[in-house]
């Protein structure tokens, strides 16, 4: 009969420090199908390195280890991850039980990473009551005693039903009654048919083997066979076995990502306040970019409304130098715009689609024992559409009350909030400057232009202005709408070469200014997406910092847990198994900061908007755009982390302290 594990010629040598540990030296062994082995020797002498690597733990620096014929020092890790996964159950001196599972769960963790369907949860339960523990699958680590633990490892070690079962001090930590117990256990599956490698370095445990080998320096200097009584064989051809199983499974194979996901906030859970404060940072930034968003789409909206409110395509012609704003810089400085400039603009059909003038001034407003100070605005009758100036409540004036001159007005909100309060100023009677006036409509809410209350304004008929009420014979300004903003700059040159000509102003003369008001707008627009790019950039400064956090919560836990990515490796988990993990704790702490954090900005721009009075505006886009950064964040700041645990030695890990 082939042999089932087979070393030839094999040296393994350690470096700790400057020194240079040589653990095995040469060492031969064939391993028969359904052995009891028992690996004695003094501490240092190489048996633990020897099991290490008969279990697929650690790797020879020389010589060839075989099994079922099969050489296995070619594998790749992750071959022989699932070659372990396969072929091999592990017991160890320090149960390596995951305290926050229950037993149950400990037991079928083998099977997370063998990729079967299934929950195997059953399987588990009858290799529970293999070992007597039946009724407390539900219990955790931490409310059994130490022999009820390393009845736990048995039945993990079994519940793959493998080839082979390496057993690495079992009783070690164990009282003779316990001792006893575990013993049983081994020496009835030894009856069965398994093949059972032990190392320890007690005799009366040694005593339950059927071969004893003993070792010194790093060599085998005895290896001693007693006679056994008849047991189970299980020929070793046609046991389940597969060289390369680690290399053909799907990364989300078996619903094994729906398991990482509990066992991801298990891990959380478990560490409340730590992932309390780790998260703290991802919840800061994405409440910052929430709120900062919110505030920067409220201030977008309110510029726009401003920018609206101007109108499209507007020109504005004024008087006086564009540079000094009208001040006068000697005589005839200043050009005096009339009634018969704007027909002469609005005659100018295929640039301009629209001309009004306008006329300002100052005015006491009075209605009954209320009275105040506000702007007074004289406007042709196209004003209204070209300045978004209609009336939402009310009406505009018609081309015959401009005509007649007649008495009417519009009030802004401001005006009709302090002469009215809450009562409805439609047809009431108010004095402006002393002179009666019939108001027909609220002008739409516009809000501030910088200093200025857009809101706090009356709006007359222009010739009702300028003869009845500010006795004026020329006009502040004129608005003029171009027919395309694609024509704005040769409807400009036209305007200012008409003026020129019926002025009679050189081409040097500085006197009249025409401002285009969309690049107002442009600017106002650019102003607002730098500010929003800003406050994006500081939210984003914070989820970079609250990532760092994360990435530094994640390495200690990585420290922490060394342990556990030791047994995982062991028992068949991956690289890739190890890397997902720990990305699903990563992304899962983001994403708990991330959803915590989308609540806390809504309610932030909601208080803002309400204590402080500020424009803000929060979107499905801000909202989504924080819900993907929170997972980026997750696995760039996981993805560190994650490979460190992933290239931990199984070895090294076991017996990290």
């Amino acid at each position: 009969m082939r042999p089932i594990l087979e070393l030839r010629d094999v040296h393994r040598t350690y470096r700790i420090g400057e020194s240079t540990v040589h653990a095995l030296r040469g060492v031969s062994l064939i391993v028969e199908q359904g052995e009891f082995i028992a690996i004695m020797g003094a501490s240092g002498s190489g048996k633990s390195s020897l099991l290490h690597i008969l279990g697929l733990l650690d790797n020879p620096d020389k010589g060839e280890y075989r099994i079922l014929g099969n050489n296995v020092n070619t594998l790749s890790g992750d071959e022989q991850a699932g070659l372990r996964n396969n072929v091999a159950g592990f017991v160890f001196q320090q149960f390596h039980l995951l305290r926050r599972m229950t037993i149950v769960d400990n037991v079928r963790l083998p099977h997370i990473y063998s990729g079967l369907k299934g929950d195997f949860r059953q399987e588990a339960a009858r290799r529970l009551a293999l070992v007597g523990l039946e009724k407390r699958i539900d219990h955790t680590p931490n409310q059994l005693s130490g022999g009820e633990q390393q009845r736990v490892a048995i039945a993990r070690a079994l519940v793959r039903d493998p080839l082979l079962i390496f057993a690495d001090e079992p009783t070690g930590n164990l009282d003779t009654k316990n001792s006893y117990e575990i013993m049983k256990i081994l020496k009835g599956l030894h009856e069965q048919g398994k093949t059972i490698i032990m190392v320890t370095h007690e005799t009366d445990i040694a005593a339950y083997a059927e071969r004893v080998i003993t070792m010194r320096d790093g060599t085998i200097v005895t290896d001693e066979r007693r006679e056994s009584p008849e047991r189970k064989s299980i020929p070793a051809e046609t046991a389940r076995f597969d060289l390369h199983a680690g290399g053909r499974r799907t990364l989300l194979q078996s619903g094994r990502f729906a398991v990482f996901m509990a066992q991801a906030f298990q891990s959380i859970l478990s560490n409340k306040v730590r992932s309390l404060l780790s998260v703290l940072g991802i919840l800061v930034g994405v409440a910052s970019v929430i709120a900062m968003m919110a505030l920067g789409e409220g201030a977008k909206a309110a510029m726009q409304q401003q920018l609206k409110s101007m109108g499209s395509n507007l020109l504005s012609v004024r008087g006086g130098s564009a540079k000094i704003r009208g001040a006068a810089s000697g005589a005839g400085a200043v050009t005096r715009f009339t009634v018969k400039d704007v027909e002469a603009i609005a005659s100018l059909g295929s640039l301009v689609k629209n001309a009004t003038g306008v006329v300002s001034g100052s005015g006491q407003t009075v209605f009954e024992n209320k009275n105040w100070n506000t702007n007074l605005e004289g406007a042709g009758y196209d004003y209204g559409v070209m300045r978004s100036a209609i009336p939402t409540i009310g009406r505009w004036f018609s081309r015959e009350e401009l005509q007649k001159r007649e008495k009417v007005a519009i009030i802004g909100v401001t005006v009709a909030k302090e002469l009215f309060g809450t009562g409805n100023p439609i047809g009431r009677t108010i004095k402006i400057n002393r002179i009666n006036f019939k108001v027909i409509g609220i002008a739409p809410v516009k809000g501030f232009s910088g200093p200025r209350d857009e809101d706090d304004i009356v709006i007359i008929p222009l010739t009702t202005a300028m003869y009845r009420v500010l006795g004026k014979d020329y006009l502040s300004g004129i608005f003029v709408e171009a027919r395309q903003s694609s024509g704005i700059e040769r409807t400009k040159n036209t305007i200012s070469e008409l003026i020129r000509k019926r002025h009679r102003l050189h081409h040097d003369d500085d006197s009249f200014n025409i401002r285009d008001m969309t690049e107002i707008q442009k600017m106002l627009t650019s102003t607002t997406e730098t500010m929003s790019m800003l406050l994006g950039s500081i939210a984003a400064i914070s989820l970079l910092v609250g990532g760092i956090g994360i990435m530094n919560i994640m390495l200690v836990s990585v420290t922490e847990r060394t342990r556990e990515i030791g047994l995982r490796k062991a028992i068949g988990a991956r690289k890739n198994d190890i890397m997902l993990q720990f990305l699903v704790e990563s992304v899962g702490l983001t994403i708990s900061g991330g959803v915590i954090g989308i609540m806390i900005g809504i309610g932030v721009s909601l208080l803002l908007s309400l204590f402080a009075g500020w424009a803000v505006k929060t979107s499905i886009f801000s909202v989504v755009l924080a819900t993907v950064f929170s997972v980026i964040t997750g696995l760039f700041f996981g993805l560190w982390p994650a490979r460190k645990a992933a290239e931990l030695n199984p070895v090294e890990a076991l017996r990290y302290e």
